[in-house]
Protein backbone atom coordinates (compact mmCIF):
# COMPACT_ATOMS: atom_id res chain seq x y z
CA UNK A 1 0.00 0.00 0.00
CA UNK A 2 1.35 3.20 -0.46
CA UNK A 3 2.20 5.05 2.46
CA UNK A 4 2.54 9.35 2.13
CA UNK A 5 2.73 10.12 5.71
CA UNK A 6 6.22 10.67 5.71
CA UNK A 7 6.40 13.24 3.57
CA UNK A 8 9.00 15.98 3.74
CA UNK A 9 9.61 19.22 2.45
CA UNK A 10 12.92 20.44 0.88
CA UNK A 11 14.29 23.43 -0.84
CA UNK A 12 17.55 24.20 -2.81
CA UNK A 13 21.13 26.13 -2.23
CA UNK A 14 24.31 27.17 -4.09
CA UNK A 15 26.47 25.79 -1.99
CA UNK A 16 25.70 22.64 0.94
CA UNK A 17 28.87 23.47 3.11
CA UNK A 18 27.82 26.87 3.65
CA UNK A 19 23.91 26.14 4.39
CA UNK A 20 25.40 23.56 6.64
CA UNK A 21 27.47 26.31 8.70
CA UNK A 22 24.57 28.85 8.36
CA UNK A 23 22.07 26.36 9.71
CA UNK A 24 24.45 24.36 11.67
CA UNK A 25 26.82 27.23 13.68
CA UNK A 26 24.96 30.26 12.95
CA UNK A 27 20.85 29.54 13.56
CA UNK A 28 22.04 26.62 16.01
CA UNK A 29 19.87 24.16 14.27
CA UNK A 30 20.60 20.01 13.76
CA UNK A 31 22.03 19.86 10.38
CA UNK A 32 23.47 16.94 9.03
CA UNK A 33 24.78 16.48 5.55
CA UNK A 34 24.83 13.01 3.56
CA UNK A 35 25.30 12.26 0.20
CA UNK A 36 26.05 15.52 -0.69
CA UNK A 37 23.04 17.60 0.70
CA UNK A 38 21.25 18.75 4.07
CA UNK A 39 19.43 17.35 6.34
CA UNK A 40 17.52 19.95 9.01
CA UNK A 41 16.22 17.88 11.69
CA UNK A 42 13.80 20.49 13.31
CA UNK A 43 11.83 19.91 16.62
CA UNK A 44 8.83 17.45 16.14
CA UNK A 45 10.58 14.99 14.59
CA UNK A 46 10.27 17.65 11.14
CA UNK A 47 13.08 16.84 8.89
CA UNK A 48 14.11 19.10 5.61
CA UNK A 49 15.67 18.59 2.47
CA UNK A 50 18.60 20.94 1.45
CA UNK A 51 19.55 19.98 -1.93
CA UNK A 52 22.90 21.35 -4.13
CA UNK A 53 21.93 23.18 -7.67
CA UNK A 54 25.35 25.28 -7.21
CA UNK A 55 24.68 27.87 -9.82
CA UNK A 56 21.93 26.66 -11.47
CA UNK A 57 20.30 27.55 -8.05
CA UNK A 58 17.56 30.70 -7.85
CA UNK A 59 16.27 31.91 -4.20
CA UNK A 60 13.05 31.03 -3.31
CA UNK A 61 10.99 34.41 -3.85
CA UNK A 62 8.69 33.43 -1.05
CA UNK A 63 9.95 32.19 2.79
CA UNK A 64 11.03 29.27 2.82
CA UNK A 65 11.09 27.73 6.30
CA UNK A 66 9.07 29.95 9.03
CA UNK A 67 10.67 29.54 12.65
CA UNK A 68 8.14 30.20 15.37
CA UNK A 69 9.33 31.94 18.71
CA UNK A 70 8.03 33.35 21.67
CA UNK A 71 9.66 36.84 21.59
CA UNK A 72 10.24 38.00 18.26
CA UNK A 73 11.95 41.35 18.99
CA UNK A 74 14.34 39.28 20.86
CA UNK A 75 14.83 36.61 18.44
CA UNK A 76 16.33 39.23 15.48
CA UNK A 77 18.35 40.78 18.52
CA UNK A 78 20.31 37.27 19.23
CA UNK A 79 20.10 36.62 15.75
CA UNK A 80 21.51 40.00 14.86
CA UNK A 81 24.27 38.91 17.35
CA UNK A 82 25.36 35.68 15.79
CA UNK A 83 25.27 38.20 12.59
CA UNK A 84 22.29 37.35 10.90
CA UNK A 85 21.23 40.53 8.60
CA UNK A 86 17.50 40.95 8.81
CA UNK A 87 15.61 42.19 5.18
CA UNK A 88 13.57 45.31 4.57
CA UNK A 89 11.79 44.69 1.63
CA UNK A 90 10.65 47.32 -0.77
CA UNK A 91 7.06 47.81 -0.49
CA UNK A 92 6.47 46.78 2.69
CA UNK A 93 4.16 49.20 4.79
CA UNK A 94 5.37 51.08 7.27
CA UNK A 95 4.63 48.87 9.85
CA UNK A 96 8.23 47.42 9.78
CA UNK A 97 10.33 48.76 12.10
CA UNK A 98 14.22 49.65 12.31
CA UNK A 99 14.80 46.34 13.23
CA UNK A 100 12.61 44.53 10.56
CA UNK A 101 9.93 43.17 12.62
CA UNK A 102 6.92 43.52 10.17
CA UNK A 103 4.09 44.89 13.05
CA UNK A 104 1.43 45.81 10.13
CA UNK A 105 -1.21 43.19 11.57
CA UNK A 106 -1.04 39.52 12.40
CA UNK A 107 1.72 37.80 14.05
CA UNK A 108 4.90 39.83 14.48
CA UNK A 109 7.81 38.98 11.42
CA UNK A 110 11.19 39.68 10.59
CA UNK A 111 12.81 37.87 7.66
CA UNK A 112 16.10 37.51 6.74
CA UNK A 113 17.93 35.07 4.02
CA UNK A 114 20.33 32.28 4.11
CA UNK A 115 23.74 32.13 2.24
CA UNK A 116 21.88 31.32 -1.25
CA UNK A 117 18.98 34.10 -0.63
CA UNK A 118 16.61 31.69 0.50
CA UNK A 119 13.99 33.79 2.85
CA UNK A 120 13.50 32.59 6.21
CA UNK A 121 11.83 34.22 8.86
CA UNK A 122 11.16 34.31 13.01
CA UNK A 123 7.39 34.39 13.65
CA UNK A 124 5.13 35.25 16.27
CA UNK A 125 3.77 31.62 17.56
CA UNK A 126 4.40 28.19 18.91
Amino acid sequence: MLDLGNGFSGFSVADVPAAREFYGDVLGLDAEEQDGMLWLHLSGGRDVLVYPKGDAHSPASYTVLNFPVDDVPAAVAELRGRGVVFERYEGTPVQTDEDGVFRGGGPLIAWFTDPSGNVLSVIEGS
